[in-house]
């Protein structure tokens, strides 16, 4: 006897048991062909790798989800299928979390512990919580290969990142140069453009007289950060301004400071907007530093790193930038020159981790060039090498790119990749114009060996592979630096290096870096390992529209850069979950939800099914937020997903129940009743459908089609109508077998969605089929997992029959029609009624020989099917096209007559708004003729019903 069912589905335990299975067969790992792989077709997803920083949130769930789908569903088609897990340093987020964590519990700074004790902290940390995110994936059910799990800073992603480096450095694509960046004070390092968070906050318009040089008058400035008068080198307006003909080229005295500075005219001063005139800083706006570059303007800084106003900043020296900012204003008040304030709101940009406001500032950092790297990035989408689903998201890919600035890669950081070069400044003879691309001349070559002690010769012979370059000095043309870039990491060159007074680079690459080689650098690169060259190009990436421009187009840009084709043939933008407000969940919010909160009230795999039932391309996914008894933040969306499973372990049960003892020998393919071939057709119909959506990377649309097939055709007809068939020993075999088969497929494609369950039922299943279905008409493969199982194929397309599907929903019309009955009527579901259906004769074949399915599901105890059936007046009708269906003996004949006359009204009402498309002469001329032919039809219906339910009226 096969063993049973339990009768009450225990997520956490057929999750544990199911996992094991997986895990001990080793179903998660892969190996290309030529190391013994038995699939010769690859398919590959690298995981966005989630950052160190914590614990996982419901944007992981829902992304992993995705991924988990997909490659589930790719293995079982047959493919050599490649998930790579793993993690990101994630540079900046982590340290920012490790440094308050340091100083909350001690009291201390980074600086009190030192860089090798602050790293050592964040290993750690990274520990701790980088097991802890794996072991959430393993929960949510990730189907990665753990054996290959990769780290951004492990020694295989090391190695890429230094290649990488090395490379672009040697094609004079990267360089060093005191440029205006995004300053976080707080973290004392250069943030992205995109690590800039926007906020409105209440501040202040600034407005101050500037007065000329010769005493003859003054400007008015407006300001919102009056402290950075103290940097400015400039006041520009507008060429075309009626007043620049008079002052351009004249001096002001700049207030506070002692200095003087030129009126300049510059076409980004707009005429009419504020006061006309512009207040120019170039160390510390974006916008003035482009004004500084055409007009050769001094660049003063007059901030620390820390944010305190500097020896620039003469009497100010030493305050704080907001402190600042008062004590400015209040000389300017004193002096007369402040001339008002005007309270406003406006967008300031905050750091994304510290939270603090960020400083433009002028600072040594290190570029690359992306210009020559975007070219190609932007060319391969546009030859459909690399597609964006949905389509929409391409736009922000190819503006980002097409807008494009320079990348700077540097950040003030100690945990990362540090920045492989060594430099020494050297005093020169003669003055340096530009950085060098050519080899470096002899005099250089001398001055360093004298520099270093060393001749050039002796010196680079123990070096290996490196790449030289040479950066002349702004401020001081006789000095240069000469920057050395190892190719591979090497102790003794290092030592060598700094031996002879070359100094390591203290800064650390931004972490988007070494992301940006994920998908070939977790595959051995630079190696030309067996995985690279099978599993590259990956196929799919599945991520948020928040790293488009951070992330993708960085991995496009590597990718074709070192491997010289796309890291991925296809980009899937998954929506954002929202709370019920629409607003984006987070823990400072308190709106957040814990995955693994969800998985211990619902399940993983109806939190799964949720999550992909949700995902449209259309919309983000809102999800109101609710507490349970332990506090916890949990959402009723997940119901659906809990439902359906509960559904599909009963009903998997009941059905087993049924097999016990089934026969194959004695199954006999012509003997199926028009059910079987219902059910099979519809089989047939959801294993297409949802194969071509899957194919089309949609997870909504299969995942309805799924819960519609097995809830609706499968447990609410096919098997309440195969009840009594269990009663005929001669039916019965054929129902097992058709029902053996029908939930075999079923687990199948349900297996990506809800991969926990599915295993579980299969296991059972497979003791009473022996893993066969249809013998005679299709093989079930044996294997003994579903994980590793065929999916359903075009085997199946035999059994597809439109006819029979369409005769079934004609009985199932008849049937919910009697239902729709009994329920107005509270009729007990136990209680017997009579039934008759009136009919034109070309239908009487059809309700015959399905009679046995009417009167089973509608509760008949007698149906009489005629052209013309002689209603009594206790008779309740309903009208279905041509069709009257009577119950006989129910109705108060008063009440039937008011309810036909409300379905009359109803009628006329839908029949009088298709007249009025007819009567509309540009409908008729303009609407496709099928269209308009539709509504003709559509009308004439309409007419046969009310005439049949004024008959009805006029009968009662």
């Amino acid at each position: 006897m096969a063993k049973e069912l339990s009768k009450v589905y225990n997520p956490r335990e057929i999750e544990q048991f199911a996992e094991k299975l997986w895990l001990d067969a080793g179903s998660f790992h892969t190996e290309p062909p030529s190391k013994g792989g038995k699939n010769s077709k690859a398919y590959t997803i690298v995981i966005p790798p989630p950052n160190v920083t914590g614990m996982l949130h419901m944007g992981h769930a829902l992304n992993n989800t995705l991924q988990d789908v997909i490659i589930r569903f790719k293995r079982m088609q047959g493919y050599n299928t490649l998930w790579m897990p793993g993690t990101d340093h994630a540079g900046i987020a982590t340290q920012s979390v490790v440094e308050k964590k340091l100083h909350s519990e001690q009291g201390k700074t980074r600086h009190d512990v030192g860089r090798e004790g602050l790293v050592q902290m964040i290993w750690d940390w990274k520990q701790q919580y980088g097991d802890t995110i794996l072991e959430q994936l393993k929960g949510i059910g990730a189907s990665c290969d753990w054996q290959r799990t990769r780290f951004t800073l492990d020694d295989m992603c090391a190695r890429a990142v230094r290649r990488t480096f090395y490379k672009l450095f040697s094609d004079r694509l990267i360089y060093k140069g005191k440029r205006l960046v995004n300053w976080d004070p707080h973290l004392q390092t250069a943030v992205a453009d995109d690590e800039v968070v926007h906020k409105t906050v209440q501040g202040n318009f600034y407005y101050m007289k500037y007065p000329l040089s010769d005493g003859s008058e003054e400007v008015m400035i407006a300001t919102t950060r009056p402290e950075t008068m103290l940097g400015d080198t400039a006041v520009a307006v507008n060429p075309k301004d009626e007043r620049a003909e008079e002052l351009v080229g004249k001096m002001i005295d700049l207030p506070l400071t002692g200095r003087k500075i030129p009126i300049i005219a510059d076409d980004y001063v707009k005429r009419g907007e504020g006061t006309g005139f512009l207040k120019v800083t170039p160390a510390h706006d974006p916008n003035d530093y482009e004004i500084g570059l055409r007009h050769d303007l001094e660049r003063i800084n007059i901030l620390t790193p820390e944010g305190y106003i500097n020896e620039n900043g003469g009497d100010f020296q030493g305050l704080e930038r907001f402190e600042a900012r008062k004590r400015v204003v209040e000389k300017l008040e004193e002096q007369g020159l402040l001339v008002k304030i005007e309270p406003r709101e406006q967008e300031v940009g905050h750091s994304d981790r510290s939270g603090v406001i960020i400083e433009p500032y002028l600072s040594d950092q290190w570029f690359v060039k992306v210009a020559p790297l975007a070219e190609p990035a932007i060319e391969v989408l546009k030859e459909g090498r690399l597609k964006f689903h949905p389509k929409r998201y391409e736009s922000a890919y190819i503006d980002w790119l097409e807008g494009i600035r320079d990348w700077c890669i540097s950040r003030q950081l100690w945990w990362g990749h540090r920045i492989p070069i060594w430099s020494v400044e050297l005093e020169v003879d003669r003055p340096v114009e530009h950085a060098n691309e050519d080899p470096i001349p002899d005099e250089i070559k001398t001055a360093l060996s004298n520099k270093t002690g060393v001749s050039w010769l002796e010196f680079t012979e123990d070096l290996g592979e490196f790449s030289v370059q040479m950066f002349p000095d702004e401020e001081e043309p006789t000095k240069v630096r000469i920057d050395i870039c190892i190719s591979e990491q090497d102790s003794t060159a290092e030592s060598l290096l700094e031996k002879h007074g070359f100094q390591r680079d203290p800064d650390v690459l931004d972490t988007w870096f070494s992301s940006a080689l994920w998908p070939f650098s977790t595959l051995g690169w630079p190696e030309e390992t067996e995985e690279l060259k099978f599993y590259y190009p990956t196929d799919l990436l599945i991520t948020s529209r928040d790293i488009i421009t951070l992330w993708v187009s960085r991995m496009v840009m590597m990718g074709l850069y070192n491997m010289k084709d796309v890291p991925f043939s296809d980009v899937f933008i998954h929506g954002k979950i929202l709370d019920g407000n629409g607003e984006t969940m987070s823990k400072s919010k308190g709106n957040g939800i814990d995955p693994l909160a969800i998985i211990d009230h619902y399940g993983a795999d109806a939190m799964r099914f949720s999550l992909a039932n949700m995902t449209t391309e259309n919309q983000d996914m809102r999800m109101p937020v609710k507490q349970d008894d332990q506090g916890r933040n949990i959402s009723s969306k997940f119901d659906i997903g809990r439902n359906f499973c509960n559904k599909l372990w009963n009903a998997s049960r009941f059905a087993m129940m049924n097999l016990e003892n089934m026969s194959h020998d004695q199954f006999d393919p012509d003997k199926m009743d028009i059910t079987d071939r219902w059910i099979l057709s519809r089989l047939e119909d959801t294993v297409c459908y949802v194969t071509d959506m899957l194919g089309e990377y949609k997870f909504s649309e299969p995942a309805g089609a799924i819960y519609r097939f097995f809830w609706n055709d499968l447990c609410d007809w096919y098997l309440e109508w195969g009840k009594p068939r269990m009663k005929d020993e001669s039916q019965k075999p054929i129902f097992q077998n058709v029902l053996a088969f029908v939930l075999d497929n079923t687990l199948r494609i349900m297996h990506p969605f809800m991969p926990f369950i599915t295993e579980g039922i299969f296991q059972t299943l497979s003791e009473y089929t022996n893993g066969r279905g249809l013998k005679g008409l299709t093989d079930i493969d044996t294997e003994n997992l579903l994980i590793e199982a065929n999916w359903p194929d075009s085997d199946l397309k035999q059994f597809r029959n439109p006819d029979v599907e369409q005769q079934i929903s004609e009985v199932q019309t008849i049937i919910k029609s009697i239902r729709e009955v009994r329920s107005q009527y509270n009729i007990a579901p136990k209680q017997k009624i009579k039934a008759g259906i009136s009919a034109p004769e070309s239908y009487h074949k059809l309700y015959e020989s399905c009679r046995g399915l009417i009167m089973n599901l509608a509760g008949l105890e007698s149906l009489d099917i005629a052209e013309d059936i002689q209603r009594q007046g206790t008779t309740a009708t309903n009208v279905i096209g041509e069709i009257e269906v009577f119950v006989h003996g129910v109705i108060d004949p008063e009440a039937e007559k008011n309810r036909l006359e409300k379905q009359k009204q109803d009628l006329l009402k839908a029949a009088k708004a298709v007249e009025g498309r007819l009567s509309n002469e540009n409908y008729v001329k303009n609407a496709p003729p099928a269209i308009v032919q539709d509504s003709r039809n559509k009308l004439a219906e309409l007419s046969e019903q009310i005439e049949a339910v004024e008959k009805l009226i006029a009968e009662l």
